[in-house]
């Protein structure tokens, strides 16, 4: 397991300054998957552009940040992103990052028309 720059396991909270002193913080944290936007339909990456997709997102010029949920919030209706989401749940990734300039990850699959936010 990789450590953090703390010592801690990655991903695992870590204790940080406290509003009031001596009242110790812990942010929770949260696994994030970077994938390219390739990975989606044209109509998917339109839905994502324009916040219409069935689960919560969050638009933005590069792609956008899909909300997958541990353990998922619900399944999306878009096909192509329901099994990213599979993926995503069977490899403990809460989030779904999916940019323009990110390379195609290998053995998924790869939509060749353009999109909205190519």
């Amino acid at each position: 397991m990789s450590q953090s720059p703390a010592g801690s396991p990655a991903g695992a909270a870590t204790p940080v300054a406290a509003a009031r002193p001596g009242v110790p913080v812990t942010l929770p944290a949260e696994t994030l998957g970077v994938l390219s936007l390739r990975h989606l339909t044209a109509d998917t990456q339109r839905r994502l552009a324009h916040d219409l997709l069935s689960v919560n997102a969050y638009p933005m010029s590069c792609g956008g940040l899909v909300y997958v949920g541990r353990p998922p919030d619900r399944r999306p209706a878009e096909a192509d992103l329901a099994a990213l989401f599979d993926l995503a749940q069977a490899s403990g990734v809460a989030w779904l990052m999916f940019d323009r300039d990110v390379p195609v990850t290998g053995g998924l699959p790869v939509h060749t028309e353009p999109g909205p936010l190519d």
